[in-house]
C-alpha cells in the first residue's frame, strides 16, 4: 500500500521529492533525498516558516474568539478556530498561489514567497542560524 500511494503521488505531482507538513518532513525517495543536505535544508526552512505561521495563526484565532465573545457570539463552529493555526500556512500558500497564478510574469509555484526564500537559501547550511522571523514576507511583492 505504501509503495502504491507513493507511486501515485509521484506520478500525479511529478518531481516532488519531499514535503514538510508540520510537524513532520516526508521524503518520497528517502535514501537519496535524506542524504542530500540541500533538500533537507530546504525542508527545514519550510519547517521554520510553518512554525511561524502556527504562532501567527494562534494569535489570529485567539483574537477572533475574544472579539466574538465580546460581541456575545458563542457557537460550536468556534471550535474550528482550534485548527486554524495549523491550517494558516496552507491557506496562505493557496491564496498566494491563486493570486500569483493569474498575475505575470512566472509560474505561481516558483513565485511563492515561502518557496523563494527556501530556494534562495537552501544551499546555505548556516542560514537558519541567522534567519530572522517572517523573512519570507519580504518576498511577497519583491520581483524575482
Amino acid at each position: 500500500m505504501k509503495l502504491y500511494v507513493m507511486g501515485w503521488f509521484l506520478s500525479v505531482f511529478g518531481g516532488i521529492g519531499a514535503i514538510t507538513l508540520a510537524p513532520i518532513g516526508i521524503y518520497f525517495r528517502e535514501q537519496w533525498y535524506i542524504s542530500n543536505k540541500t533538500i533537507v535544508n530546504h525542508e527545514k526552512i519550510h519547517w521554520k516558516q510553518q512554525t511561524e505561521m502556527i504562532v501567527a495563526g494562534s494569535i489570529i484565532s485567539i483574537l477572533t474568539v475574544g472579539i466574538l465573545m465580546l460581541c456575545n457570539i458563542f457557537s460550536w463552529w468556534m471550535l474550528t478556530l482550534l485548527l486554524f493555526p495549523f491550517l494558516f500556512f496552507y491557506i496562505w500558500y493557496l491564496i498566494e498561489w491563486a493570486l500569483k497564478a493569474i498575475l505575470p510574469p512566472k509560474g505561481a509555484y516558483i513565485d511563492l514567497s515561502t518557496e523563494r526564500e527556501a530556494y534562495l537559501y537552501e544551499q546555505d547550511l548556516t542560514y537558519l542560524n541567522r534567519r530572522k522571523h517572517f523573512t519570507w514576507m519580504k518576498y511577497i511583492f519583491k520581483e524575482p
